[in-house]
């Protein structure tokens, strides 16, 4: 069986019965079920949500975004072998490890493939929260050019590039285009302040003002897990996103979840400790194919510069990168996920027949 057989690029063609419009973003798919088909998944698996929650599939590919662009590669690669089961797999352990250490649940209910899990449905907060514990990547670029202000927190001078920061910062972004918040820009991924958020919070659907408390709180306990294991193996979380929302239990009380994926090479950076302490970054996540492609590229202005967004669409699509960049981001995604999961992570020899087969036997959801 070919390599790219292995690979699952496409999935939002999957035969899942649903009654909507398929929702699929640069790496996951997302099946909303029926009323019928979701009030009768709560009841027989015992999901611990409201009666009448609507639950999804979401499927995960092997596709590899990077600046907001699809790439592929050599040997029609459309995708990266193994890159999604690492992405749930990691996710999946710490969405645990937030369980066991008393933080808050996840959207998560069921995981019944490498590829898929079952979720439900979640009120989300509109803002991408991220946390950074060193100076690099956008941060440290503004800083060089003099900027010393981001989301309203000011930091000293003469701070070097890749170093630990004295504190945690918390810099929020806004999760989609919003309208009329006064002092925010209406446009996607732009930077807020905590007093942006204090003075909005409805509008970005936090349900009161100690609710950004929350927020913060578990998102500041949620990375110190992350970076307490990781240092076990002597990993560095350098920074990192995590999505929030809230949801309704079986008894109708609802509470603030974490969201999409947390602690992935997609969505953190992760450095080797043992290269670091010798002078050296090397990446242990997504990051590492980000510089590969900026130098790779003819003009890295194109994939940094949000105003040439559609010379960079374009120049995704017609670039096929060496297999070699690909070989090299499966490598980095499988071993990192193996080191936090303590096991060797379970591959698909053919993922799209075992995602059907498991939904049609086990849930009744193929068509």
């Amino acid at each position: 069986m070919s390599l790219a057989h292995r690979v699952l690029d496409v999935n939002d063609n999957l035969p899942i019965k649903t009654d909507a419009p398929v929702h699929s973003g640069k790496v996951r798919s997302v099946y909303w079920l029926s009323e019928s088909d979701s009030a009768r998944l709560i009841e027989s698996r015992g999901y611990n949500v409201a009666a009448n929650t609507p639950l999804a599939i979401m499927v995960i590919s092997d596709r590899l975004s990077a600046f907001d662009c699809i790439w592929t590669a050599e040997n029609d690669l459309r995708g990266v072998p193994g890159k999604g089961a690492a992405l749930n797999a990691i996710s999946n352990h710490w969405f645990e490890r937030f369980k066991e250490e008393g933080l808050a649940d996840s959207h998560i209910l069921e995981v019944p493939h490498p590829f898929v899990w079952i979720v439900q449905k979640a009120s989300p907060i509109r803002v991408e929260a991220i946390a950074r514990n060193y100076i690099t990547g956008s941060m440290w670029r503004a800083y060089a050019k003099g900027e010393r202000e981001f989301c309203g927190i000011s930091l000293p001078e003469g701070l070097e590039r890749d170093t630990l920061l004295e504190k945690l910062l918390i810099t929020p972004s806004t999760k989609g285009i919003l309208r009329g918040i006064p002092g925010v820009p209406e446009a996607d991924d732009v930077n807020v302040t905590r007093g942006n958020l204090i003075d909005n919070f409805e509008a970005f659907n936090f349900r009161s003002e100690s609710d950004v408390d929350q927020y913060e709180t578990l998102l500041e306990q949620g990375f110190r897990v992350i970076e307490s294991d990781l240092a076990k193996l002597d990993q560095i979380f350098v920074d990192t996103k995590f999505e929030f929302g809230y949801v309704k239990d079986r008894n109708g009380n609802e509470k603030m979840i974490y969201m999409d994926e947390v602690g992935t090479p997609d969505s953190s950076r992760i450095w080797d400790g043992a290269a670091y302490r010798a002078g050296q970054i090397v990446e242990n996540s997504k990051e590492g194919f980000r510089q590969k492609l900026l130098s790779f590229v003819p003009d890295a202005d194109v994939l940094l510069n949000k105003d040439r967004m559609d010379e960079r669409l374009a120049l995704a699509e017609s670039t096929v990168l060496p297999a070699e960049f690909f070989e090299s981001v499966s490598s980095t995604y499988v071993s990192t996920a193996e080191k936090i999961i303590g096991k060797p992570l379970a591959l698909s020899d053919d993922p799209l027949a075992e995602i059907i087969d498991v939904l049609d036997s086990q849930f009744a959801l193929i068509k």
